[in-house]
Formats: structure tokens, sequence, C-alpha cells
């Protein structure tokens, strides 16, 4: 007798650029079932034509700044599958305007909306999704080196990332007697929505492939395999970590 597949729910689907798709992929190659969330109307076309192509995925829409809709997303979730045992949260956005020119100028508005979206939201899933993780399970969140190191123009995104990193060792202290794993992916820069926002994207782009020890950019199949292994058995030991997916890009001085 077989065991039943392993359910888990992925925040931040927007399309197929997204890193949320290529963890889908990934987990869904692995047998996992899957719930997916998208944000709004806007995004839900595109979202369901994405989640058609994984057999038995469902989608769900959910704006993770209102906790409503929180609420209902993980009533919905507990009345279909009954039992978690993975979630992604693949979320980050900052105001355009605060993504461009000196840190200094950061919005009072801008710094709010960064952290809200990018890092309140994990602690809200994670509080949400917890009465459905009987068993244990893993929680996988999206970080950028900005959050260690100062990258030019990701500015509020990069004070926004070391507060998300921040949270996934908090949370995984938390979690950790509930056998609950709670870890950080570090992906290199990606084509993806949320990046068209950051200015001089493309250089950043360039100068990872150039320094990093392989000579190219990550993709994004690259982190959507870590974030399954991160949620397989195989990392089990693993928690309150951020792992680096970067193409070796991290470990250079200059």
């Amino acid at each position: 007798m077989t065991d039943p597949p392993k359910t888990a729910v992925i925040f931040g689907l927007a399309n197929k650029r997204s890193i949320a798709w290529a963890i889908a992929q990934k987990l869904q190659q692995a047998g996992w079932r899957l719930a997916i969330t998208y944000q709004n109307e806007r995004l839900a076309l595109e979202a369901k034509d994405l989640i058609a192509e994984l057999p038995g995925a469902s989608g769900f829409m959910c704006d993770v700044t209102q906790d409503d809709q929180l609420a209902r997303l993980f009533s919905d979730l507990k009345e279909k599958y009954g039992v978690l045992h993975g979630l992604v949260h693949s979320i980050g956005f900052a105001p355009e305007a605060d993504l461009k020119g000196e840190f200094v100028n950061t919005t009072r508005e801008g710094f709010r909306v960064a952290h809200d979206i990018s890092v309140y939201s994990l602690i809200a899933v994670s509080r949400g999704v917890l009465p459905l993780m009987t068993s244990g399970g893993g929680i996988v969140t999206l970080t950028y080196y900005g959050a260690e190191k100062v990258v030019p123009r990701y500015n509020v995104m990069g004070v926004a990332k070391a507060a998300l990193e921040a949270t996934v060792r908090y949370l995984a202290n938390d979690l950790g007697p509930k056998n609950i794993r709670v870890n950080a992916i570090s992906a290199g820069p990606i084509k993806t929505l949320a990046s068209r926002g950051i200015s001089g994207f493309g250089d950043m782009l360039k100068v990872q492939a150039e320094r990093a020890p392989l000579k190219r950019n990550v993709d994004a199949a690259e982190v959507g395999a870590t974030a399954a292994f991160l949620l397989s058995e195989a990392g089990s030991g693993i928690t309150g970590e951020t792992i680096y997916v970067d193409c070796g890009y991290n470990i250079m001085g200059f």
C-alpha cells in the first residue's frame, strides 16, 4: 500500500517566468499534490492556464495583504486537503519609485509596503498553515544577496530581504518543536515579473554571469529543484538556513 501524496500550497504565481512556477513544476514531478494561489483577477487567467498543466493541481485566489482572504484560503485548504506538508512563499514587492535612485530617499509608505508584502506575509501564511501541518512539514521562501551586501538600486528590497531572512530564523525556532522546518533560498537574479521594476536589472545579470564561479546566471528550474529538496525527506535536518543558489556568486570577494 502506497502512502498518499504530500500536499503543498504555493504563493506567488504570476506567470510562466515566476520562480513559483518553476518550484511547482519540480514538486509536481516529485509526486506532490499542489494548491497554487494567485493574487487577483488580473492574474487569474494566465495562472489558471498554467495550473491546468499540472495534473491534480488546484488554484485559489488570495491577496496575502488581506487577513480575511488568508483566513478563507486556509479554511478552503483544510476542507479540501485536511493536511498540508509544504508551503512555498515566493512573494516580494516594493513600489517601483523606491527601487530607483538613492536608498536614503526611500519613502515611509514604500518602506511599509515592502515589509508588509515581502516579510510580514511569510509570518501570516506560516501562522495560517500551522493548524494544517499536523504531521510536520516544510516552509520555503525566496530571498536575494541584496539582504547581505549592498546591491545598488535594490534599495528597500535589500532591507526587506534582510528582515525576511531574520524572520526565517525566528520562525524556524518557533515551529521546530512541531517538526516544521523553515528555510530561505537566495537565488541569483532571474528575469521575472517582479524583477522588471528593479532599475539596472540588466547590469545585475551581466555582472553575476561574469563574476560567478560557474560563469553564468542561475536558471529558475535550479531554484525549483532546491525547493523540492528542502521540502523532501532529504532536507529533513535543515531549518533556519539561507541556501544560496546563485552559481557561486556570493562566495566571491570581487
